[in-house]
């Protein structure tokens, strides 16, 4: 697999429904799950396959990704040959929002031309899933097609390419002729002479596109048997390695269904949630239905309910926030809200 198969991310994108969680870092940078972040996925997913050489091309706000990636050594990436490869946007802010993915690809056309894969795997940065990659290039070898699109059982696209490294090469090369800015671009098109085809997969698959839709696939993970089905024996999620102390749970804490990373103190009372590393929960204080991200603080007597905290966000002694599944209360990264400023 490893000779066959070159990884590509495409991490340019950006959804405005996601804005609140991703004004200061990149949508593939998004925590997620307690201990880890939307891209982990996608990579895993390509490492656990056999892939060895894996290029990502962010647009903006990348530097915690990067920091999150480091060399790749944490999925095993970090090689002499091949390996991981982190290509930024070379040209300016202002001009971000008018380049494709192809024109990133572009700008670093070397990479492929070296690259010894014949096939590659071209994915967003955003899907939540457990995929073997491996019976998919099978299937694309097999039926000749020259592009192969990964769709849902629903038939919606999970926005997954699967095609020759050369004919990659070609669409990156004509993209001024053709108008085509992204693989989406070329597979609807229904004017060209390439041979699409599309490839079900069966498996739970999400794509994080919505503060809604992140709200949602996150309590998912809560039900046992959607946690098996992205938690996959021989097949782990790989994410960066943190040496954190266990969690405390202090006298007359209480913890009901709930995601609980490492490093957390646990006074009150937590319910049908996801709190990540380093969260202070203070006595009395309920938190229930909710996402609170590394290292918060949720002083004595707070309630919080249906709400989703960015990473150190301080909420004040005796402060009550309430949203809804359908429209979660989001505070952003670093705020500090008070019981006076109460939704």
């Amino acid at each position: 697999m490893k000779k066959k198969l070159l990884g590509i991310i495409d991490a340019t994108t950006y959804h405005e429904e996601l804005e609140d969680l991703i004004i200061h870092r990149s949508q593939a940078a998004l925590p997620f799950a307690g201990r880890y972040r939307i891209i982990d996925f996608v990579l895993s997913n390509m490492v656990n396959t056999g892939i060895r050489s894996v290029a990502i091309f962010p647009k903006m706000q990348y530097r915690s990704l990067m920091d999150h990636l480091g060399s790749g050594k944490n999925w095993d990436l970090n090689r002499k040959r091949d390996g991981l490869f982190f290509f930024p946007s070379p040209v300016m802010e202002s001009n971000r929002n008018r380049i494709g993915a192809f024109d990133l690809f572009a700008a670093n056309l070397d990479y492929f031309y070296r690259s010894t894969q014949e096939y590659a795997f071209i994915s967003n940065c955003y899907t939540v899933a457990n995929m073997d990659l491996r019976p998919i290039l099978k299937w694309h070898i097999h039926s000749g097609c020259d592009i192969t699109e990964i769709r849902q059982k629903n038939g919606k696209s999970l926005e997954m390419f699967l095609m020759k490294t050369s004919l990659l090469i070609k669409l990156i090369e004509t993209r001024h002729e053709t108008g085509y800015t992204c693989m989406k671009d070329v597979t609807n098109d229904i004017h060209h002479d390439y041979t699409v085809c599309h490839y079900t997969y069966e498996g739970y698959a999400e794509m994080i596109n919505s503060i809604v839709n992140y709200y949602s696939t996150s309590m998912k993970l809560l039900k046992p048997e959607v946690w098996k089905e992205l938690f996959i024996k021989g097949r782990p999620i790989l994410t960066k390695v943190k040496d954190e102390p266990p969690t405390k749970y202090e006298k007359g804490s209480s913890v009901k269904n709930a995601m609980i990373a490492n490093g957390c103190l646990i006074s009150g009372t937590v319910e049908n949630s996801i709190i990540s590393r380093g969260v202070k929960i203070g006595k009395g204080a309920v938190v229930k239905n909710s996402i609170i991200m590394q290292k918060c603080q949720i002083e004595e007597g707070c309630y919080l309910d249906s709400v989703i905290l960015d990473k150190d966000v301080k909420i004040e002694a005796g402060a009550q926030i309430t949203g809804t599944a359908q429209s979660p209360f989001v505070i952003r990264k670093g705020t500090k809200q008070g019981a006076l400023m109460n939704s």
